[in-house]
């Protein structure tokens, strides 16, 4: 291959990074630096972000976090299985029930011991 092939990727690039350099530069100009209460107040964490790293938490925020990552990894086999539906049939279709099935279980097993309740 010569380097005739890789001028439209180089041209991409460039204007990719001429264009978020751009962006970036006119937000830092025009945006105000103004630190409020409301900005600098902890945000969905529950703890003051300017304190101690090694302070204990509760492990709820684990808890959730594992089971976001959980489910939310269920949804990237939907992909695939979608694209190939046609090609893999109807033992395709079974095998994704059966997934489908075990997540469920869990789900309620979760649901039942309180996993998902916050007090």
């Amino acid at each position: 291959m010569s380097l005739e092939a890789y001028i439209p990727i180089l041209v991409f690039i460039v204007i990719a990074l001429v264009f978020g350099g751009v962006l970036t530069t006119v937000g830092w100009v025009v945006s105000p630096a103004r630190p409020d209460p409301d900005k600098l107040s902890p945000y969905e964490c529950g703890f003051e972000a300017f304190e101690d790293a090694r302070m204990r938490f509760d492990v709820r925020y684990y808890l959730v976090a594992i089971l976001f990552i959980l489910f939310d990894l269920e949804i990237a086999f939907f992909f695939p299985w979608a694209v190939a539906y046609e090609q893999i049939g109807f033992a395709g279709f079974m095998a994704m029930m059966v997934f489908l099935g075990i997540l469920t279980v869990g789900f309620i097993y979760e649901w039942k011991k309180g996993a998902l309740d916050w007090e």
